[in-house]
């Protein structure tokens, strides 16, 4: 029931990384993990931030830097020519560095399906890749897990659940498995219907009450498709049914997920919710280090309590389950047409309702092609965007 292949790093202080996504929330929570426990940075990888980049350069010496946005990483190179750091341009640059001869471990924290590419290169590598980009798992995940396998590295799981679910499984054969206890925020609309959702600002979606994220995953929590991309991930990750996901609404955060065993005992990781703790945990594996997060506090904690999701009124979760199980292409067109539905709502060219009608249109108008190759999965996601903007130009 682990996650495929063995670990290559050993001691925290040993440890060499490469971190991809650099300038988002989560690549600047890898690289304060970094700061507390010393940690070799080898190649560092952003977009259009080069002023984050250049004090990443700074601070942390890495070989390499990536930024995919040529006109900026020819601005870069000349601010930090004073350095001993490379700049590489392009995507081919932000390859390159999930290439690194160096790095024991790649943390992905790219957004969206533009993270699968160097996923499967720093697989291909050798590397131990430590995720925290969901859509790579979502859309070819049985393809990256298969290479995972092939090339006998491991995908460690950085989003806070999966994390959780794997700390429980520690190691546990899934023929024991019972089920997988998915929990969720409930994102900024908990207890709303769909009447009461037709109005919603983008602000209003962007408000999460417990954790700090990039706009487009806020969005997915705001309408429960992360939770919905989080269980297919669930299921790629820890090799199990979709039948044995269970998704439960938890508000506190304190509960990360947990796993119930055929005896009916249930382990359950819990913590105060920040990111960090699940960076260093994939960064670290399998050593436990001292980390900067305050203590869970029992007697503050007050109660924890857990609901079932309305599925009713989200239906984005309810239909990941529907794609997952029917396998083959059908995650990849959820990914692709959630991505393209979301970027739009964000650009206030539609409404937050909106994503769940155009979505699950889709979806259910596109055909699933079994067993694909990774050329048919990125047709598929590329297909659903261009079929989301075609609906959204007839709205």
């Amino acid at each position: 029931m682990n996650t495929a292949g063995e670990n290559k790093t050993t001691l925290g202080h040993d440890v060499t990384v490469t971190v991809l996504g650099s300038t988002g929330s989560v690549g600047m929570q890898t690289m304060d993990v970094a700061a507390l426990h010393d940690l070799r940075v080898e190649a560092i990888a952003g977009g259009r931030n080069i002023t984050r980049l250049e004090e990443q350069i700074r601070k942390f010496r890495p070989d390499f830097c990536a930024v995919e946005d040529e006109d900026a990483a020819k601005l870069l190179k000349i601010a930090v020519a004073d350095t001993d750091t490379k700049i590489l341009p392009g995507r081919e640059g932000v390859i390159a560095a999930a290439a690194g001869k160096k790095s024991s471990v790649v943390l992905n924290s790219i957004i969206g399906t533009a993270g699968l590419e160097p996923t499967l290169t720093a697989i291909r590598a050798g590397k131990n890749v430590a995720l925290a980009n969901k859509e790579t798992l979502v859309t070819a995940g049985e393809f990256v897990m298969r290479e995972a396998r092939e090339h006998g590295v491991s995908v460690l799981p950085v989003d806070s659940e999966h994390c959780a679910i794997f700390q429980c499984l520690n190691g546990e054969p899934k023929e024991r498995v019972k089920k997988l206890l998915l929990t969720c925020s409930g994102g900024a609309f908990y207890g709303r219907k769909r009447a009461e959702l037709s109005g919603v600002t983008r602000a209003e979606a962007l408000a999460h009450p417990t954790w700090k994220m990039g706009p487009k995953i806020t969005v997915d929590c705001a309408s429960l498709m992360n939770k919905g991309l989080e269980l297919i991930e669930a299921v790629r990750l820890f090799d199990v049914r979709p039948d044995q996901v269970q998704v439960l609404i938890h508000r506190e955060s304190i509960v990360h997920s947990m796993v119930q065993y055929i005896d009916n005992a249930v382990m359950a990781q819990l913590s105060v919710p920040d990111m960090r703790l699940c960076i260093q945990y994939a960064l670290t594996y399998p050593d436990r280090m001292p980390s900067c997060l305050e203590e869970l506090d029992f007697l503050k904690a007050g109660r924890l309590t857990f609901a079932a999701p309305d599925e009713e009124t989200f239906t984005l979760l309810p239909l990941a389950r529907e794609a997952v199980t029917a396998g083959g292409t059908k995650t990849a067109t959820l990914n692709g047409a959630n991505e393209a539905a979301v970027a739009l709502f964000l650009d206030d060219q539609i409404t937050f309702t909106d994503i769940f009608d155009v979505v699950g249109e889709v979806v259910h108008g596109t055909e699933s092609i079994p067993d694909p190759t990774l050329a048919e999965i990125e047709e598929a996601d590329s297909a659903a965007r261009i079929a989301v903007r075609d609906k959204v130009r007839s709205l």
